[in-house]
C-alpha cells in the first residue's frame, strides 16, 4: 500500500492552535460562538508519528480472527452501502491538561504538556462496530477486539493498536467514515476510524485497516507501556476563553464554557470567582448528551480591576466531581481537577 508521509496536512493558525512537537492543540478562545460541534478546521490532532494519505483504490479493512467464524475484507464503497449510525462523541487525549500537575501541583509528569486542547466533539457517521464483528460471526467466547492503524511504526513498537474488550466492542463503537457532514480528512483518520465513547482518545484508532479478534486477552504497547491503566475519561471543565484574557470591569460579562466525563452525562456545574471560596451554579444551555460535553454560561460582573482565576468544576451523574488537587498520574494522564484559568480585569 503507497503512503505519502506527512505530519500534519492541515493549516495550523496560531489563532486556533498550539502545536506541540507533532501534535497540534487546539485554542479554546476558538470555540467560542463555534456552536455544539467542534468545527473540523479546530479539531486538535494526536499523531504516534505522522499522518499518511492512503491510497483509497487498495485500502482494505479485514475482520479476522479466531474470535470469528467468518473472516472478511471489505473497501470503502462496502462499507458506505451497510446500515450507518450517526453519533455526536467527544474524541480526547489520555494526557490532556498534563500541564496542570507542574503549573498549578508543582509536580510535573512527562509527555506532551497539554492544556485543556487536546478534545473535540463532532459530529461522526459510519457502521457500528457490532455490525462487522455480527457479519463475521463473532464467537461466543471471543475476548478481545484489537484495532490496528495504518500509519507508520512507532519506533520499534509497530503500528498503533490498543485492544478492546468485546463487551465494549459491541456497545457503541462506530466504524466512522464521516466527521461533521464531510468524509474524514486525512488528519483524522481517512478512510475509516474507530470512535469509542468515553474511552480515552488512543482507543479511538485512526486509518483503521485490520481488526482483529480474539479468544484470548491481548496486549501490546499501547495497553502495556503507553495507557497500561486508563479506559473511562473522568471529568473536565474549560472556559471558552483566552488564557490570560484581559475583561473590563464593572459591565457585566456572559462567561461560557464546557463539561464533560467519560462516564456518563454533567448534571452540575459551578465557577469560582475567589479561588474556590465560593461557588456559583452556572446554567446549561443546548444539548445535554453523555457521550459530549455540556455548554453552560454563567453571569459576572467584576468590581475591581487586577488579576483574577476563574474556576469550573462538574459532575457527573455517577456522583464523580471535580476536586481542586489530585493525585499525580505517573504518566501525566487523567489531570481532572479543577483548571485555575487567570485573566486581568481592567478599567472598562
Amino acid at each position: 500500500m503507497k503512503q505519502d508521509l506527512r505530519t500534519i496536512v492541515k493549516a495550523l493558525p496560531d489563532h486556533l492552535f498550539t502545536v506541540h512537537d507533532g501534535n497540534a492543540e487546539m485554542r479554546w478562545e476558538a470555540m467560542a460562538g463555534q456552536g455544539y460541534h467542534t468545527p473540523t478546521d479546530r479539531f486538535f490532532v494526536r499523531n504516534h508519528t505522522a499522518t499518511p494519505v492512503i491510497d483509497l483504490d487498495t485500502w482494505r479493512l479485514r475482520v479476522h480472527g479466531p474470535g470469528v467464524r467468518h473472516p472478511a475484507s471489505y473497501d470503502y464503497g462496502d462499507l458506505l452501502a451497510m446500515p450507518a449510525r450517526t453519533l455526536d462523541a467527544a474524541i480526547e487525549c489520555a494526557g490532556n491538561g498534563r500541564r496542570f500537575y507542574d503549573v498549578q501541583q508543582h509536580d510535573p509528569a512527562p509527555g506532551t504538556q497539554w492544556g485543556l486542547g487536546a478534545i473535540g466533539v463532532a459530529r461522526w457517521r459510519g457502521v457500528p462496530l457490532r455490525y462487522l464483528l455480527a457479519r463475521s460471526g463473532v464467537t461466543g467466547d471471543a475476548v478481545d477486539v484489537l484495532p490496528t492503524g495504518l500509519d507508520a511504526e512507532f519506533e520499534h513498537h509497530g503500528h498503533v493498536r490498543r485492544p478492546l474488550p468485546v463487551a465494549k466492542a459491541m456497545d457503541d463503537v462506530l466504524v466512522a467514515y464521516e466527521m461533521n457532514g464531510r468524509a474524514l480528512p486525512a488528519d483524522h483518520g481517512f478512510p475509516v476510524r474507530l470512535v469509542v465513547p468515553g474511552w480515552v482518545g488512543v482507543a479511538s484508532i485512526k486509518w483503521l485497516g485490520d481488526i482483529q479478534v480474539s479468544r484470548e486477552k491481548l496486549f501490546t504497547p499501547w495497553n502495556t507501556v503507553f495507557y497500561p491503566d486508563v479506559t473511562t475519561q473522568p471529568v473536565k471543565s474549560a472556559f471558552e476563553l483566552e488564557w490570560n484574557a484581559v475583561l473590563p470591569m464593572g459591565a457585566p460579562l456572559m462567561l461560557r464554557g464546557r463539561s464533560w466525563s467519560g462516564r456518563g452525562r454533567i448534571v452540575r456545574v459551578e465557577v469560582s470567582f475567589d479561588r474556590g471560596r465560593s461557588w456559583r451554579r452556572a446554567e446549561h444551555h443546548g444539548q445535554h448528551l453523555v457521550s459530549a460535553w455540556l455548554p453552560w454560561h454563567v453571569e459576572w460582573a467584576p468590581t475591581y480591576p487586577g488579576p483574577r482565576v476563574l474556576m469550573a468544576r462538574a459532575t457527573d451523574e455517577t456522583g464523580a466531581t471535580q476536586h481542586l488537587v489530585i493525585p499525580k498520574h505517573p504518566f501525566g494522564y487523567h489531570f481532572d481537577a479543577v483548571v485555575q484559568h487567570p485573566i486581568q480585569v481592567v478599567h472598562g
